[in-house]
């Protein structure tokens, strides 16, 4: 726990349904988050349990995609989505990921603070590319962003 009383921990299918509440309540995906889920996703939570941040990592081999982060608005401006993205890219290298692709259609200016450069969508793995994200659930408008991982 830090000096805020969030801790962040990879989440358990108990949080699930925390996690498909607060995407719904940030108008993020959610409807292909089901137990089992192959995402791998990490919380942000306070000292009572609640989920008030979180991030999803899908590993594609060498190559991940960074999604469903999202901050509920009362936990805004405490630098959580920040912490939840270094969360995920350390989570990713011991993965032994190189590179992380995201989407989004609102976030590109936090994502590129954080290191992230926008790439043409057709320039992704094309494990990527036929991810549900990619082919699906976000709009063909959204930004696509990746970032080098360095061991």
């Amino acid at each position: 726990m830090d000096e805020r009383g969030i801790t962040i921990r990879r989440a358990g299918a108990r949080d699930l349904p925390q996690i498909r509440a607060l995407l719904a309540k940030c108008d993020l995906p959610w409807e292909d988050i089901t137990e089992p889920t192959r995402i791998a996703f990490l919380v942000a939570t306070t000292s009572d349990g609640e989920v008030v941040g979180s991030a999803g990592l899908e590993a594609y081999g060498p190559v991940g995609l960074l999604r469903s982060l999202a901050v509920t608005s009362s936990a805004r401006g405490m630098q959580i989505g920040r912490a939840l993205v270094t969360a995920a890219e350390a989570e990713a290298r011991q993965q032994a990921m190189e590179a992380l692709y995201l989407l989004t259609t609102t976030a590109g200016p936090f994502f590129a603070r954080a290191g992230y450069v926008i790439v043409d969508r057709s320039a992704a793995p094309q494990a990527l590319q036929a991810s549900s994200q990619f082919a699906s659930i976000c709009p063909a408008s959204a930004t696509c962003m990746s970032k080098t991982l360095r061991a």
